[in-house]
């Protein structure tokens, strides 16, 4: 799961609490336009209005323009607070009988609203309660200060201890997320690399060549090579000599090319060049440098004293002919066989092969 992901949760969160404010402020306030003893009519207050008016027009918003990351919610819960001050101010300026009752229960709902809905938002629950909190405590005029602050400093610190919590939560999550992306992507790195060379395998070779076709335009080479008489270099120096000799010849194909250049290690012996942004004279020069580099690393090969006493390698180079990456490794591959028929230590083109007429069929090397 990438950061982004999580980030994208987050807000699908806070729209979602948003929302739910908005539903149930227009809830309770159609509520209190109820009337509170027999005979009295609903009563249409302006305060009330506005708090269903408001909730209307942002869920219309909301459910309008989902993608929008607008941060209205500390807002809207202020002015909300406010209208809901003045609508119990108001409010109890109606009722017949007042004992204070009447003012827990708007405080009790007030704080029901922010308890159910802005639960992940310290600061806009505090300035959804603070308004009707200090309007309360007003109109009681002290007749009952210890049930009104009992009922808000509870429900006030338990909100605050349960914010920092979700914090802390949340932190660790997005540290956690953090440092499981950073490994994946240090396995998916590792994945495309050959543990013995560290060099790019096919995978590394198929990620960076769809980056290649589709970011740069331009002419591109491919180029093949074959350590010549490996096989016999195995037998004979053992598998140990063998990877020593594949680390060398490696180190050297790379330290030969520019640095957008891909190199890979396409098989056992087998090296692959995505040679970038180059002409044919250009990659031909490369080519040879490669075969001049890995001459001159002098590693002792005794069974390959028909080409030299030292190890060698041959190359087939192929263009990359309207983005076909695999008639170019074709085509490479069938100059790498003639370069190897012709005496090894060779490097060969497919354009050299299509003047000469010596195309042959395509063959596997052993």
């Amino acid at each position: 799961m990438k950061l982004q992901t999580y980030e994208e949760l987050l807000h699908s969160k806070y729209r979602l609490s948003l929302m739910l404010y908005l539903f149930l402020n227009m809830a309770t306030s159609l509520f209190f336009m109820l009337p509170i003893n027999k005979g009295e009519n609903i009563s249409f207050s302006l305060p009330a209005m506005l708090i269903v008016l408001l909730s209307l027009l942002q869920l219309a918003f909301w459910i309008l323009k989902p993608e929008k990351k607008w941060p209205l919610l500390s807002f809207t819960a202020f002015i909300m607070g406010g209208l809901w001050a003045w609508l119990i101010a108001h409010k109890s300026e109606l009722i017949f009988y007042f004992d204070g009752s009447f003012l827990l229960v708007s405080l009790m709902a007030v704080f029901f609203i922010g308890t159910i809905s802005l639960n992940e938002h310290l600061l806009a629950f505090c300035l959804h309660i603070a308004p009707p909190s200090l309007t309360v405590m007003l109109l009681d005029r002290g007749q009952h200060p210890l049930t009104l602050l009992f009922t808000i400093t509870l429900p006030l610190l338990g909100f605050t201890l349960q914010s920092l919590m979700q914090r802390r939560s949340d932190h660790f999550t997005r540290r956690l997320l953090f440092q499981l992306y950073e490994e994946k992507q240090t396995w998916s790195d590792l994945s495309m690399l050959d543990p013995l060379t560290g060099l790019y395998n096919r995978r590394g070779l198929k990620n960076r060549l769809e980056n290649l076709l589709e970011n740069q335009a331009g002419s591109h080479f491919v180029m093949l090579l074959d350590i010549d008489n490996f096989k016999s270099y195995n037998d004979n120096y053992g598998h140990a000599m063998g990877d020593q000799a594949l680390t060398r010849v490696s180190a050297a194909i790379r330290d030969a090319v520019r640095s957008r250049d891909i190199v890979t290690r396409y098989g056992g012996e087998e090296f692959l060049v995505l040679m970038t942004n180059v002409n044919a004279s250009i990659a031909m020069k490369l080519a040879e440098r490669i075969r001049q580099y890995v001459l001159d690393l002098e590693i002792p090969h005794q069974f390959n004293h028909r080409v030299s006493t030292h190890v060698t390698i041959s190359a087939g180079i192929a263009p990359i002919i309207e983005e076909d990456f695999e008639q170019a490794m074709a085509n490479a591959d069938r100059a790498l066989y003639v370069a190897k028929n012709r005496g090894r230590n060779t490097i060969l083109s497919w354009e050299e092969l299509c003047e000469t007429n010596l195309i042959p069929a395509p063959v596997d090397l052993i």
